[in-house]
């Protein structure tokens, strides 16, 4: 499938022009970073809190995300679904609090209170006790149930004999709870061992099964943050320094390491510039889709490239730029239809991928098109920039 024909582009006699549109964004970047004081970056790198909630029922994110901004003003959280969509299973990523506990302890009462705001239940206020309250052990699940005594044993058994065998109830409740992840109801504890019917009515009066559990919250402290910090900003630049060093042995020439290392973090550095210009935060993630963007980038680039090696031979009458020209030209088809393709993909994946992968796409999107830009109109002017400057060096020194 061809959808340019007989191109005759003079890309190279317009690289001035590609030059100063390149060095506006990058300015803009700049700029932006400046104003914004710096990336904003995400909990991966500030440390914080991450928790995961399983709800009884599909829990509305949007009501979810507003219960935690009013109990954490100041505070973006970010929420993520996971596992099967019938388990309800939500991760909740927030920053740390300034004058709130480091503990784990302290962040999970936070969460909790902003759940319990915005999934209220009838039995909230009275002395019922959650059975999905995570915090809900064997011990203070066996103490309570000892004091009620559903199983009605306190006339026939002795004290240890009560104790025993409420540790066991309170086990297998808790062993209940745990498989099916959150108790959609006191109803749920039928079939367990010892339940009979009367001591599960007699349950529901001092027990009921709250709207979600929080099954596991993690603190993330500053150091980690710190850590993954520069592993990410390692994991950029010796990205880059071996395709500096792979392209030029591959082609012979430091001028075409160089110049698809600069069409690189040109590349990374527009893609940067978005993320500050449009607020969103820099994560892990976003990480990931950077460097899979220099993966994609730095393929065109070498397509362009391999063409220019091959027409050095072939067109040995032509000039250099004449040669770059024609093999731009040549590539072009094949370099739109396949960013064209993906971009069509990645696109989708943005309008429709929901929050959770809005950074990834997003990167993605504008890296695709800043790529496949710079491929064509950065790439190649610097090879051919870098080549006449070694040149007028090497007959200035004849």
């Amino acid at each position: 499938m061809e959808i340019f024909r007989n191109v005759q582009f003079d890309w190279l006699g317009k690289r001035g022009y590609f030059f100063l549109v390149s060095g506006a964004l990058i300015l803009m970047s700049a700029v932006m970073f400046l104003v914004r004081g710096g990336f904003i970056l995400g909990i991966d790198f500030t440390g914080g809190t991450v928790a995961q909630v399983q709800f009884q029922q599909p829990p509305d994110l949007g009501k979810l995300r507003s219960a935690l901004e009013t109990k954490l003003p100041g505070v973006t959280p970010f929420l993520q679904t996971f596992g099967k969509a019938a388990e309800n299973r939500v991760q909740i990523k927030m920053e740390k609090q300034a004058g709130e506990s480091d503990s784990v302890e302290g962040q999970t009462r936070l969460i909790k209170e902003a759940l319990k705001a915005s999934f209220p239940s009838d039995a909230a206020g009275s002395d019922r006790i959650d059975l999905n309250d995570g915090d809900l052990g064997v011990a203070g699940l066996s103490a309570a149930m000892l004091a009620q005594d559903p199983l009605n044993i306190k006339p026939v058994k002795t004290l240890s004999e009560q104790t025993a065998a409420y540790d066991a109830l309170a086990a297998r409740i808790l062993e209940k709870r745990k498989t099916l992840g959150v108790l959609k109801s006191t109803d749920d504890l039928r079939g367990v061992e010892s339940v009979s019917d009367a001591a599960l009515s007699k349950i529901k009066e001092k027990f009921y099964a709250g709207a979600f559990s929080v099954q596991g919250v993690q603190a993330i402290g500053a150091i980690v943050g710190k850590d993954l910090r520069e592993k990410a900003a390692y994991a950029v630049l010796f990205s880059l320094a071996g395709m500096l060093v792979y392209i030029a042995f591959r082609f012979k020439s430091w001028s075409y390491g160089i110049g698809a290392v600069v069409a690189l973090f040109h590349d990374v550095v527009i893609t940067l510039g978005f993320f500050l210009l449009t607020g969103r935060e820099i994560s892990l993630i976003v990480i990931a889709s950077l460097l899979t963007l220099v993966g994609y980038s730095v393929n065109d680039t070498i397509v362009i490239y391999d063409r220019i090696r091959e027409n050095l031979r072939l067109l040995r009458k032509e000039s250099f730029l004449q040669i770059m020209n024609a093999s731009i030209n040549q590539t072009l088809n094949r370099t739109i239809l396949t960013s064209g393709l993906t971009f069509l993909a990645v696109i989708s994946i943005f309008l429709f991928g929901g929050e959770v992968l809005d950074g990834f796409s997003f990167a993605l999107v504008i890296g695709i098109i800043v790529g496949t830009y710079s491929s064509i109109a950065i790439a190649s002017p610097i090879v051919l920039a870098w080549d006449s400057f070694v040149k007028r060096n090497l007959e200035g020194k004849r």
